[in-house]
Parts: C-alpha cells; structure tokens; sequence
C-alpha cells in the first residue's frame, strides 16, 4: 500500500491535522456539524461534560458526552469549499494512520449531522419549522472534482433535475441523506430537498445592488416537482456534506432550522429560538 504524500495530507507538528487541529482521539463517532464557531457552545452547553476544546481559525471543535454517548461539535464555516477540507480531515482522522501515513485496514464510518440555518421556498413552511433535508442539490463545482457513486433513484433524480435546469446554464448534484439516520432524527419535522448554492446573495435569488443573472431562481426551484420531490429550502453547505459522506461511506444527514421565507419575503422575530428548538429537539434523538 502505497503513502499519502506529505504535500497530500499535511499533519501539525504535534501529531494533529491540518485545518482542524484535531489528534485522532479528539473527536467521537457522532459528529455534528454547525457554521457558525459560536454556535458549538449553544450545543456542547447541553453535554453532561466536555472533555475537548480545540479551536484554528473558522474550526471549533468540543467533543464531550450526553448521558453515555460521546458526540464532537465542529464548526465549518460558509461553503462547500469548507467542507471540502472538514469532511477530508474528519474521515482522515479516523481512517488514516497518521504515523505509516497508510489507509487504516479497518474503516470506521461516521454519523453526521449537519444543524444549520436556512430560508425555505415554499409557502406553506413557516418561518420557525424544523426541516430535515431528504436530498442535498448541489449548484456549486465540488463535486466535478471527485468520483462519485450514485443509487438508481439517484441518478434518475439527478438526470431529471439536469433537464429541468438546462436553459438555464445550471448543472446540479444530487446525493440523498442516509435513510436510516434520516428516520432517526427528523420523525415529526418537514423534509424536502435542500438547495445548497455557492453563495448567499445572487446565487440565492438574492438582489441588493448587483442584479443576479438567473431573476427567476427562486420561482423556477419552487416550482420543480418530480415523482414526489419538491425543494423545498436554500442554503450552503447539505449537498457538499452529503456526497463527500457517500464518496467516504459514511452517514449524513442535514437538519434546518428555518429562519426565512423567501416567498413571503419574511424573517424569523427570534431566530435564536428557532436555532435552540432545533439543537434541543435533535440531541433528545441521539
């Protein structure tokens, strides 16, 4: 078996990876994901105790434990190019021996669970639902840099969304959530397809001074149905967690905590509470 180069996965002086200044014993099995760094103390807070605390640059991690099971918070930051780099390091951390520099024998799969913030599309979800992302649909580049394995249904849906989007110069992505993670934790809240796009103004829909390209978007996503699917939200970081996680084999799944309705042009009075209800209502299903 042939080592990792090196320049290919660089590794901290003392023995932690690179971005996340993580040793392989830092972080648990189960492993929740958040944007903001701030927002990984609004969930370790619930932990019976936290045994880690590391932080570089965009990067917090806690790792601790609620009752028995060891859970880490990581922070990634905005965008798919950020996940890029966490969802790399998290599987090398696990499945790289760092000292060989060799791909360990036995891979361990890891759960995921991306909290994240998120405006949805459709009418009738209101600001202040929970919203569980069944597919993430990706409108960034990532993936045109990786090998990817889809299901049948996947690529069915995938080929059909290529089609829908082909006038207007788009050529989405699409990976589902793992179904049995998918059932565990969102029993009770809405599901839909998740829009992740490269950026938050004009690849939303967004218009403040410089005009978007594409001033239909947020119509034409909302109107898109195909054998049961809808999109039914917006955001920056579901489709790139999600098909890393398959191309690693691990298990992904994206809970939204939705703050905006970008129909209705309204914003969540507390957002903050819709956040805690989100953090609470997942921890009590681990």
């Amino acid at each position: 078996m042939s080592k990792i180069a090196e320049s290919d996965l660089i590794i901290n002086p003392d023995g932690s990876v690179y971005h996340l200044n993580l040793l392989p014993e830092d972080i648990a099995d189960t492993i929740i994901t958040v944007g903001d760094p701030e927002r990984v103390a609004e969930v370790s807070k619930h932990f019976d105790n936290v045994e880690v605390r590391k932080s570089k640059r965009e990067f917090v991690t806690h790792t601790g434990y609620l009752n028995s099971k060891r859970i880490s918070v990581v922070s990634t930051g905005i965008g798919t190019d950020n996940i890029d780099i966490v969802l790399n390091e998290l599987d090398a951390l696990v499945n790289i021996d760092f000292e060989n520099r060799i791909v360990k024998d036995e891979i361990k799969q890891l759960e995921i669970i991306r909290l994240g913030t998120s405006g949805t599309i459709r009418e009738d979800i209101p600001t202040g639902s929970i919203l569980a992302s069944t597919h993430g649909l990706g409108l960034d580049s990532l993936m045109n840099f990786y090998n990817r394995k889809l299901t049948g249904d996947e690529l069915l849906l995938e080929n059909n969304l290529n089609c829908y989007f082909e006038h207007d110069d788009l050529v989405p992505y699409i990976t589902a959530a793992n179904g049995k993670l998918l059932d565990k934790i969102s029993a009770g809240f809405e599901r839909g397809i998740t829009v992740t796009a490269p950026g938050f103004y004009a690849p939303q829909g967004r218009n403040v001074r410089a005009k978007g390209s594409l001033p239909n978007l947020i119509d034409k996503l909302s109107k898109y149905s195909f054998e049961g699917h809808i999109i039914t939200n917006l955001e920056m970081e579901t489709a790139g967690i999600y098909a890393l996680a398959n191309v690693f084999g691990h298990k992904a799944v994206s809970i939204n905590a939705i703050v905006a309705n970008r129909l209705k042009f309204e914003f969540a009075k507390d957002p903050d509470a819709v956040i805690q209800k989100m953090i609470t209502s997942v921890l009590e299903r681990l």
